[in-house]
C-alpha cells in the first residue's frame, strides 16, 4: 500500500485525536528514519523525547530480542529477574529507595498523585501554567493548560490549583493547610523549554520540608540523560519525595516508573495500587540495555558535548525571527517572533523532522547520540529556511 492508501485508513477507522505529519515511517538507524517512499529524515524529535539511543541500537535491539524468546509478560503476580535487577541499578544510583514501574508518564504522575495524597491525608496538589503531566482526568487536571481542560470541566478531579512557573511566591501564595504535594516539571517541555531560576526547585523543596508537604519531580521529558544528567533535578541539587519517569526511560517501549524516598513510599501497601502490564520482563531488558549502554558508551558527555554546541550554533541564527534559544542538554526550545508550524513542515520536507509547541517554538529533542556533524548539518537547513 502506499502513503495515501496507508493514511486513508486512519482516516476511515481511527478516533480523531491526533493531527499527524504525513509520513509513514517504516524503519531507522541511529538519528535518521526512512519513510515507505525511501524518504530519509534526520530525527530531531525522538518520538518525543523517547528514543534515547536512537533508531534499531543494536544492544537494545539484542536485548529485546533475547527476552522475547524467553518471557514477554507474566503479570505482576510474580517476579521477574530483569525487573529486579534493573531496580537495584536504578536505586543505587539516585537518592531513592523505592520503585514502582508504570506503563507511561501519565500513570506515572497519576500513581504518584495518589501516593501523596495517601501519605499527607490531604486534598490539594500545585502544579504550574504551561505544564504538561498527562491526559488522564487526573492528570489532566494537574496539567496547567486551560485549553486542555475546558471540554472536560464538568469531570476534571477538584483541588488542583494551577500557578505561574518560576514563580516562588505564586506557590508560597496558593498552599494552604490542604496542600498534599507540589508537582512541577525541572524544565517545561509541553510549555515551551523553559528554564527556571537556580534556585527556583530549592526554594519548593524547602517550602515542602517545612510544611510537610509532598515535593513531586515529573521528569518523563527532562529524565533518563535528556537535560545532561541522569534527572534534570540533579542539575539543581535537590532531593525530592516523589520522582515521575517514562519516554527515554524504555528507549521505545512503553515504560514508566514512580521513585520514591522510603518515607513517602511506606504510605502505599498492598492493594492501593497495582499494574498488570507494569515492570514486565520485556520492557525491563530493554531499561537494562539502556542503563548499561550509557556507562558503556558515554551517552551522559555526549548529551553535554553536543547539547552546549547546538545551543552556541543556534543562537548564531537570524536574530529577527529568533526571539529566544534556551534548554539543557539536548533538549532544546528555539523561540520565534512568528507561528512556528510553518517550519515543521518545511524542514520535514527538507529531510527534517522536528516539533513546534506552544505556537511559536520549535522543540529539538534528538536521540542523544547525535554528533555534531549532524547538528551541523540541521543547524544549516534551519538556517536557510529562517
Amino acid at each position: 500500500m502506499n502513503t495515501e492508501e496507508l493514511i486513508k485508513i486512519e482516516d476511515d477507522y481511527f478516533i480523531n485525536t491526533f493531527t499527524r505529519q504525513p509520513v509513514v515511517l517504516d524503519h531507522g538507524d541511529g538519528v535518521r528514519v526512512t519513510d515507505i517512499d525511501g524518504n530519509e529524515y534526520l530525527d530531531m524529535f525522538a518520538g518525543i523525547a523517547v528514543n534515547a539511543l536512537g533508531h534499531n541500537h543494536p544492544k537494545l535491539v539484542k536485548a529485546i530480542q533475547d527476552q522475547a524468546e524467553k518471557l514477554i509478560h507474566i503479570s505482576s503476580i510474580y517476579y521477574n529477574e530483569p525487573a529486579l535487577i534493573y531496580a537495584k541499578k536504578l536505586i543505587d544510583r539516585t537518592a531513592f529507595d523505592r520503585i514502582f514501574y508504570a506503563n507511561s508518564g501519565a500513570e506515572a504522575n497519576e500513581g504518584a498523585i495518589k501516593l501523596a495524597v495517601k501519605y499527607t491525608g490531604k486534598s490539594e496538589v500545585i502544579s504550574t501554567v504551561d505544564s504538561f503531566h498527562g491526559r488522564t482526568i487526573v492528570t489532566l487536571a494537574a496539567t496547567g493548560h486551560e485549553e486542555y481542560h475546558e471540554p472536560f470541566k464538568a469531570v476534571l478531579p477538584k483541588g488542583f490549583i494551577n500557578v505561574p512557573y518560576n514563580d516562588i511566591d505564586a506557590i508560597k501564595d496558593a498552599i494552604t493547610e490542604n496542600t498534599a504535594a507540589i508537582i512541577v516539571e525541572p524544565i517545561q517541555g509541553e510549555g515551551g523549554v523553559h528554564v527556571p531560576d537556580a534556585d527556583y526547585l530549592k526554594q519548593i523543596e524547602e517550602i515542602c520540608h517545612e510544611r510537610d508537604i509532598v515535593f513531586i519531580v515529573d521528569e518523563v521529558q527532562t529524565g533518563f540523560g535528556r537535560c545532561g544528567t541522569l534527572f534534570a533535578h540533579e542539575l539543581f541539587g535537590v532531593k525530592p519525595d516523589i520522582m515521575t519517569m517514562a519516554k527515554g526511560i524504555g528507549g521505545g517501549v512503553p515504560m514508566g516508573g514512580i521513585l520514591a524516598t522510603e518515607k513517602v513510599a511506606s504510605a502505599f501497601v498492598p492493594g492501593d495500587h497495582g499494574t498488570t502490564f507494569g515492570g514486565g520482563p520485556l520492557v525491563c531488558a530493554a531499561a537494562n540495555a539502556i542503563l548499561d549502554t550509557f556507562d558503556e558508551e558515554n551517552i551522559l558527555d555526549n548529551v553535554n558535548e553536543v547539547g552546549e554546541y547546538f545551543i552556541e550554533e543556534l543562537k548564531k541564527l537570524d536574530k529577527e525571527v529568533i526571539k529566544d534559544v534556551r534548554g539543557k542538554g539536548l533538549m532544546v526550545g528555539v523561540e520565534l517572533t512568528k507561528p512556528g508550524a510553518e517550519y515543521v513542515d518545511k524542514l520535514r520536507e527538507a529531510g527534517f523532522l522536528i516539533n513546534c509547541t506552544s505556537g511559536n517554538v520549535l522543540r529539538f529533542v534528538p536521540p542523544l547520540i547525535i554528533s555534531k556533524a549532524e547538528i551541523d548539518e540541521f543547524v544549516k537547513a534551519l538556517d536557510e529556511q529562517l
